[in-house]
């Protein structure tokens, strides 16, 4: 039950789904493997089910024996968990797995049984050492051996690894042994490469804007008075990544893959504006901050190189090929989707679907759902039991009226509003139910009943200060510290680098000190420049000294989490509103929203400290706020809607 899911930081519901669909069956190894988005489910309890003073002892079943303490790979147990008594069990776990991840991993075993049949039909065998061979070559790329780099999927992926190197890996050999006859990798193709990732860049801001008469008008200005680019990119243009940095891109790379805006870079000499031109919805122009040279490889590298790069091509191929293969087997093959069409589940109860004939039946399904998702929807399953174990404690209900309540406030919240003021409530529920795999019943479950029941366990505990206005009205609307950055992973580079700066005390030097040696991927590609920091945003160490530094002053080393950071003030930006009063009721409902979502999810917290949970797929006490708290605190910062 993911608090922020129904906060204003995301619009993504408890309800949807990702996308376990043939393209992401894994061809990139850790930004390719795919998450579900899915937030666990909050279950209700069947009618009839025990309440937790009814259960005897006699009536727990014997909990499974798991030694290592780890995750159970094998059967799932009948009793997954228990709640200060009250049962959990495998058939209501099975349900609500498949009824949030049912389509997507049905989909996902449709496509590994056509990759199965495919290969068969070829005599294709990928044997277990092929599969570990290629996790430790996708380990090596990232510095890492077989053993951290999978306990990096697992930790940063929630994927078990003999999930990964069956689901992720095993596909993808197949698909690669399957497709090796229609992969050509040609010397044009290498040196394009090689272009890209050697040859000569090119440094730009950029000006985008959707409205092309408008940015026809900002394009003239410029024309006029270049040295407003700056300016007028942060007041106007709509990309807000290069807007928050006065224009800035990454360099520009050839062969990259957006031709317009290679060659409109390409052809700029330094401070030289381009002529207006389109991309997608966008009308943009760029000025040239510099050119950088080519950096070829020493001769005795360049073999290894194109090798590692042809590798790579072999992978981007297969990637882009990956959907149309697909295509092909599908077109070839009888598949039957049971699941979710109620006359082929009349017709065939116990299936979820055929593949050429070949049965997969829903005890399989959910068996695979429970396996891949079990235990994250069996936190949402403990949470709702909590909850509602609190709210018959407390004497409270939840009522339909209450229901609706919180649904029209989340649509004025996210800023659904009808022409007469009140939320527009349609408007709002065509965007959650937009989502994959998005139902009316699955919101209200999943997003709407849990935060209800919260605030009323919560209700006439929260307070919003004096202090705590004037922090809000100074971070949401108060003047930014314009700054340049430079962070260094090590204190004794960063004494080297602040004493450098010292020696030097120009803007330029400074902004080619961070391009050099800053470890942050904006700072170094933008010369420094960052994003304005605000007061009270989250990051006091850095906000304070930024304070206080004068306009052209830099900061001594600075360290904040675990990094060593130099600043330098380019002054600071003007208060967007003065008066306090004029915005005191939105601020108000703001911080409310805010300090109320830190104080449901402290309340889940402590009543989960206090709770006897067993929880039998993950055999240890269930700590699922703990990470949902510190996302909570930060939100309670988060800057108004506008």
């Amino acid at each position: 039950m993911d608090l922020n899911r129904h906060s204003k930081r995301t619009r993504r519901v408890a309800m949807a789904l990702s996308s376990w669909a043939a393209c992401s069956l894994a061809l990139s190894p850790i930004s390719g493997v795919a998450q579900n988005r899915q937030g666990p489910s909050t279950g209700i309890r069947p009618a009839g089910a025990p309440a937790a003073n009814q259960q005897t002892a006699a009536q727990t079943p014997q909990k499974p024996t798991n030694q290592n303490n780890a995750p159970i790979v094998g059967a799932i147990p009948s009793l997954v968990a228990t709640v200060n008594g009250q049962p959990i069990d495998k058939a209501e776990l099975g349900r609500e797995c498949v009824v949030r991840y049912g389509d997507q991993v049905l989909e996902n075993m449709l496509n590994k049984a056509l990759i199965m049949q495919a290969c068969q039909a070829q005599q294709i065998n990928i044997t277990d050492k092929e599969v570990d061979d290629e996790v430790g070559r996708i380990a090596t790329k990232f510095n890492l051996n077989t053993q951290m780099y999978l306990e990096l999927i697992q930790d940063k992926r929630d994927i078990q690894p003999a999930q990964y190197k069956s689901d992720i890996v095993w596909p993808m050999l197949a698909l690669r042994a399957l497709a090796r006859d229609k992969i050509q990798i040609t010397r044009q193709d290498i040196d394009r490469a090689m272009e890209n990732e050697f040859g000569p860049t090119v440094k730009v801001r950029m000006i985008a804007i959707k409205d092309q008469q408008k940015a026809t008008q900002i394009h003239k200005q410029v024309l006029a008075d270049p040295s407003s680019f700056k300016r007028l990119a942060k007041e106007h243009s709509e990309d807000p990544t290069s807007a928050s940095v006065e224009g800035l891109l990454p360099p520009i790379r050839k062969f990259s893959g957006d031709d317009k805006l290679e060659e409109a870079a390409f052809a700029l000499q330094p401070d030289q504006i381009s002529a207006l031109f389109s991309i997608a919805d966008m009308h943009l122009f760029l000025q040239c901050v510099r050119h950088e040279p080519a950096t070829p490889p020493n001769r005795d590298q360049v073999a290894a190189i194109e090798d590692r790069i042809t590798q790579s091509l072999i992978d981007e191929k297969l990637q882009g090929m990956a959907e149309t293969m697909f295509s092909t087997l599908r077109s070839q093959s009888n598949v039957v989707k049971v699941l979710g069409d109620a006359a082929q589940q009349a017709a065939n109860p116990g299936v979820a679907a055929y593949i050429n004939r070949q049965q997969i039946s829903m005890a399989m399904l959910e068996e695979e759902c429970m396996r891949r998702n079990g235990p994250k929807v069996l936190e949402g399953e403990i949470n709702r039991k909590l909850l509602e174990q609190a709210l018959a404690s407390q004497k409270k209900q939840i009522t339909q009226p209450d229901i609706d309540l919180e649904i029209a406030r989340a649509a004025d919240y996210y800023g659904f509003i009808k022409p007469d003021r009140t939320p527009n409530v349609e408007a709002w529920l065509k965007t959650v139910l937009e989502e994959d795999g998005a139902t009316l019943d699955l919101y209200v479950r999943d997003a709407v009943w849990p935060t209800v029941a919260l605030k009323k366990l919560v209700e006439g505990t929260v307070q919003i200060s004096q202090e705590d206005m004037k922090k809000g009205f100074e971070s949401n609307y108060g003047p930014r510290a314009e700054i340049l950055a430079i962070v260094l992973s090590n204190q004794r580079t960063a004494q080297e680098v602040w004493q450098m700066a010292r020696g030097n005390p120009t803007e330029q030097f400074f902004g080619e000190l961070a391009a050099q040696y800053s470890v942050e991927p904006t700072s170094r590609s933008n010369y420094g420049k960052v994003p304005p920091l605000r007061k009270n945003g989250g990051q006091s160490t850095l906000e304070k000294a930024a304070f206080e530094l004068k306009t052209g002053d830099m900061s001594g080393i600075i360290e904040s989490g675990g990094q060593f950071v130099i600043l330098r003030s380019q002054g600071y930006t003007n208060p967007v509103v003065k008066d306090m009063e004029s915005v005191r009721e939105e601020l108000q409902k703001d911080l409310m929203e805010k300090k109320t979502r830190v104080a449901m999810q402290n309340f889940l917290d402590d009543i989960m400290k206090k709770s006897t949970i067993e929880n039998y797929l993950v055999p240890k006490k269930s700590q699922i706020g703990s990470s949902l708290t510190k996302e909570a605190a930060r939100t309670n910062q988060a800057p108004l809607k506008k």
